[in-house]
């Protein structure tokens, strides 16, 4: 079986069990869902859901996020980790947006990845769920499953990136980033992983 093929049957799989995947961060416009992807860095999306409501409460806007300082935007995400960093994080980049973009989040890579705490993977999730542009964010976790199931040999989040790029069409880059995160949360997690409940790593099982 070619890496293609391979992935044809993986896609096939994952469209079974996960068809139409929500974003799993609570987010009410493009600003405040490029907060909550920057925040979800080294923590779940179920901790950064707990802790966006306060952290939203009464701000929609890069403005309004302004209204707070550094030290109010550290006590409330503080639950996330990371959080002097993440703070200063939201504070510069609130800003940069006020002064450079018309409060209005770009819509472009190279802009998203010039602010501050926006990463590649970051930019392109944005990218992604917000304007509906091509792209294939790889986690830790992406990472880790495209390794198991033999679709990347890719010793960092990069080539794992290029590595699925290459295999699964374009069009469907944006839907396979949510089906393979919520498919390694029920089927295929690090820890504890039985191959022969994972409807993925049963079937390469019994391929090999």
């Amino acid at each position: 079986m070619t890496k293609t093929q391979l992935a044809q049957t993986i896609q096939a799989i994952l469209d079974e069990h996960f068809p139409n995947p929500a974003i799993p961060l609570k987010f009410s416009n493009t600003y405040t869902f490029l907060i909550a992807v920057l925040l979800s860095a080294q923590c779940t999306d179920e901790r950064v859901n707990q802790v966006t409501p306060k952290l939203f409460e009464n701000v929609k806007s890069p403005q309004r996020m302004l209204t707070r300082s550094v030290e109010e935007i550290q006590k409330i995400i503080q639950p996330c980790g990371l959080s002097a960093s993440k703070s200063r994080y939201i504070w510069k980049l609130s800003q940069i947006l006020i002064d450079q973009y018309e409060s209005e989040v770009p819509c472009s890579f190279e802009a998203l990845e010039s602010l501050p705490g926006v990463g590649h993977k970051t930019a392109s999730v944005v990218m992604a769920q917000m304007f509906d542009v091509p792209a294939f964010p790889v986690d830790t976790h992406i990472h880790r499953l495209a390794k198991r199931w033999g679709l990347s040999s890719g010793k960092n989040v990069v080539q794992t990136e290029r590595d699925l790029k290459k295999v699964f069409p374009k069009k469907n880059w944006n839907k396979l980033h949510l089906q393979i995160i919520y498919f390694g949360r029920k089927f295929c997690p690090a820890r504890g992983h039985n191959e022969n409940e994972c409807p993925i790593c049963k079937l390469l099982k019994k391929k090999s």
